[in-house]
Formats: C-alpha cells, structure tokens, sequence
C-alpha cells in the first residue's frame, strides 16, 4: 500500500510557516545588529566631551586627531571594543549552556563557571599580590578547571542536565564562600582593585584586555556555530541525539570546552559582568520566535546589554557605575520572576 498524499493546502501552510519564521529571524537578526552599530557609534562619540562622526572616523583610522585620539582613540575604543566582544561572548556562552541543558538556570554565572574565576582573581590579587595578565590567566585556567571538575562529577553513563546543573550550583556556593573569605583578610588597596574586578567593570579597559578576548570569540564563535546542530539535537536528549547520529558525549565536551572558553576569556578582560549570560538567552528566544538557532542572535543581545549598561552607568546617574552592577539591578527581578513563574506553573527547575 502507497502511503496516503499529503494535502497541497498542508505543504503550503508549512511552507508559509518557515517563510515567516525565517523572515522574522533575519529582521530580529538585522535589528540588533543596527542596535549594536549604533549603541557602538555613539559610545565613541558621546560622554563629557562629544566629538562628531567625523573626527571618530579619522581617529578610527589612525590619524591624528588634537583631543580625540587620546580621549576616543586610547579611552573609549578599547572599552567600547570590549564591551562587544565580552557582552557577545557572554550571550553566545550562556545561551549554548542552557539550550544544551534544557535549562534557563544553566548559565555560567550560576553553575560556578564565574565563581571559579572570580575566586582565582580574588586569590591572585588579594594573596599573592598580582595583577593585570597574571589575573587573568589564573580567572582563565580556573574557569576551565571548574568546568572540567563539573563534567567529571556530573559523567555517570552520560552527563545529565539536572545533575550538571546541581552540582555547578553546589561548586559555585563553595567558590563564593572562598571569594569571601580571602576578601575578609584583604588588606584596604588590595580589597578595592578584587572588588572592582569581581563587581564587572570596563573601567580603564586597554588593548592589552581586549584583544585576547577579540581573538577568543574570532576563534571560538565559528566552533560553535559549527556544533549548532549538534547542540539542537542534545537539546532533544542524549537518546534523540544518537538516534539522529551526534556522538552525544563528543559533541557535549566540544560544545562545553567552546563556551566555557568564550565565558573565561570574557571573565579575565572584564570581570564576571552579572546576568548578561543568564539575560541573553531568554530575551533573544522572544525576539526571535521558534525555530533556528538562538547563538548568534543572543550574542548580539549580550553585546547590546553590556554596551548599555555601560553607558547608562557611566553617564545615567550622578554617580558613575560599573556595568555589572547596571547588569546586576536588571538580571535579579528577572531570576526571582523566573523561578516564581515555574513554580505556579508546576514545573521545575
């Protein structure tokens, strides 16, 4: 026996179906591209001095402007830099984490990833009296060590979501305890600079801080979205996944080595920036609908949120604020919503 034809009139709503969806991502995905351009744009040009497009450009360029090139060129183009690149790299890890892990709670600033290297940071700055790359290669190796050790504890005949994600929060209570403990015994100057790296801060962001974080997302950004199928059907579960043909636990560690990667770098140049992975996520799957992947799109939601927050702290209030704490006063009603809208609706975290 034939199987019986699909109607004509089905196809072709389907097909409209994808159109629109397709058509909405691509609007959602221009849009906030424009945003970040233009969020880009006038954090160069505005602040206590404006400077017109024109003498950016030039400063951009590499000429030579009286004023501009310190205060655009060597201020503001390195901060304005990282705060892309952190907020993106933020976005894109927090969203793989919580699309791998069926979990809106399974970002990295609450499983312990951050935690890990704001207590290396808070170590390295407070008890062993150092600074500037050494921070942040130390935030870096722990970040990817906390990782691992979440990995390997959570691995029994597969990696399960929830268990992942209840012991990354366990870990995490655990690093913060010790974060608090070595800034108990922080001598006064020492206690100021970890406090102004563990609240997220682009304050006195140079080169030297952006670049590496600049190379990190050039080179992990294209893995990732290399795996995103891959990362689309683990979503499913381990057993969809391997029926569809993805080496479940392969593509799991690939996915988790390239966010975690994003996520350290980003912590080491700007500190662990509050909620911007958490945020990204959820406000880039209402943007953008059902359907496709979510990566790219809350990659440039990340960068949107830190650029402004960044500039709503610097020049919103009487007082100048760093963006995790901008970040901060955003991301926490959002949590509390979150677990009480799960909980009325009788699901669980």
């Amino acid at each position: 026996m034939t199987a019986p034809a699909v109607p004509v009139t089905v196809v072709q709503t389907v097909a409209r179906g994808r159109r629109r969806r397709a058509a909405r991502r691509r609007l959602v995905m221009a849009t906030l591209a424009a945003l970040v351009a233009a969020g880009f744009a006038v954090t160069l040009m505005a602040g206590h001095t404006f400077y017109p497009p024109g003498e950016v450009v030039r400063v951009v360029l590499g000429e030579q402007v009286p004023g501009a090139s310190f205060t655009v060129g060597r201020l503001r183009l390195p901060r304005a830099v990282l705060a892309v690149t952190a907020g993106f790299a933020f976005g894109l890890g927090g969203v793989t984490f919580q699309t791998m892990l069926r979990n809106p709670l399974a970002s990295p600033d609450i499983i312990g990833i951050s935690s890990g290297a704001s207590a290396a940071a808070a170590i390295a700055i407070v008890s062993l009296s150092l600074g500037g790359t050494q921070v942040s290669v130390l935030a870096i190796a722990a970040a990817l060590s906390v990782a691992l050790l979440m990995y390997t504890l959570a691995f029994r005949d597969g990696v399960a979501g929830t268990r992942l994600i209840l012991i990354g929060i366990g870990i995490s209570a655990m690093l913060d305890s010790v974060t608090s403990y070595v800034l108990s015994r922080a001598a006064e100057w020492d206690l100021q600079e970890a406090m102004r790296w563990l609240t997220g801060s682009l304050n006195g962001t140079t080169w030297a801080q952006a670049l590496p974080a600049l190379v990190a997302v050039a080179v992990l950004t294209p893995v990732l979205l290399s795996l995103a199928r891959d990362l689309a059907a683990l979503r499913l579960g381990d057993d969809t996944a391997a029926a569809l043909g993805v080496r479940t636990e392969r593509s799991r560690l690939a996915v988790i080595v390239a966010a975690v990667g994003l996520i350290a770098f980003a912590t080491a140049a700007a500190g662990p920036i509050a909620f911007v992975a958490f945020l990204s996520g959820p406000i880039a799957a209402r943007l953008v609908g059902v359907g496709g992947s979510l990566l790219l799109p809350a990659g440039l939601v990340g960068a949107l949120l830190v650029l402004a927050a960044d500039f709503t702290g610097q020049f919103a209030f009487d007082t100048r604020y760093p963006v995790g704490v901008v970040t901060g006063v955003l991301g926490a009603p959002y949590l509390v919503y979150l677990i009480v809208r799960t909980h009325r609706a009788g699901g669980s975290l």
